[in-house]
């Protein structure tokens, strides 16, 4: 029997019916590949709870769990164990079974399945595979796609946008007057030297520049520039 077989694969059951939960354990007992059920929750807290001492290989989840969603709970369970996710819900809401996938689970099969199908999806994500038809497949590459081709942030855009208003205002005007000495720069500003280089130390921190020649360049690279420079 799948119990005493030490390679029976570890499944672990998250569904709100006991029901379900005592029809699936009834399933894993005649399982081919062997199969043994490690764990049973009817809701998310009470299935990480278990996670370290059952170390199940598979997770099989529904998404409607009463008053939570197990959407919710898959982030906590990729986090928490190495097991793989498997949705089996009656759900029907295909959004909701393509963000369960991009949120870690390996597939999705429904519970109106015939028992043979439930055990392959077991085996199949156990083994590595996903359980995706061809359609959700299509959806999840294209998904995967778009995700890939969404640019990231400008580092030296991340630089600007930590400079506070008064700092973009000092880099304006510094670099507007490139030729004029620190006191007239900050009279410009209405504040005393020893302010202005506070403010220009903290500047020169948050874009990488050590000087004020290097702020002038660094200004007008960036459009930093007060007008008529």
């Amino acid at each position: 029997m799948s119990a005493q077989d030490p390679q029976a694969i570890r499944v672990l059951l998250i569904d709100d019916h006991r029901s379900i939960l005592w029809g699936l354990e009834r399933l894993m007992e005649s399982a081919k590949p062997p199969m043994k059920v490690v764990g049973s929750a009817t809701h998310c807290a009470a299935a990480l709870e278990q996670l370290e001492q059952a170390a199940p290989d598979v997770i099989l989840l529904d998404l409607d769990l009463g008053k939570e969603s197990g959407l919710d709970a898959i982030p906590q369970l990729v986090a928490r164990s190495a097991a793989k996710i498997l949705l089996l819900t009656g759900v029907r809401d295909k959004a909701q079974h393509d963000k369960a996938v991009l949120a870690g689970a390996r597939g999705v099969v429904e519970k109106e399945a015939p028992a043979e199908t439930i055990l392959a999806a077991i085996a199949k994500v156990h083994a590595g595979e996903l359980w995706l038809d061809r359609a959700a497949a299509g959806r999840i590459f294209v998904e995967f796609s778009r995700r890939g081709t969404v640019q990231k942030p400008d580092p030296e855009q991340q630089k600007i946008d930590s400079l506070t208003e008064r700092e973009r205002e000092i880099v304006a005007v510094s670099a507007a007057n490139a030729g004029a000495n620190a006191k007239a720069i900050a009279e410009k500003l209405h504040i005393s030297e020893h302010t202005l280089r506070n403010h220009l130390t903290s500047i020169y921190d948050k874009l990488g520049v050590d000087s004020r020649l290097a702020l002038f360049a660094y200004a007008h690279k960036h459009r930093l520039a007060g007008p008529g420079s």
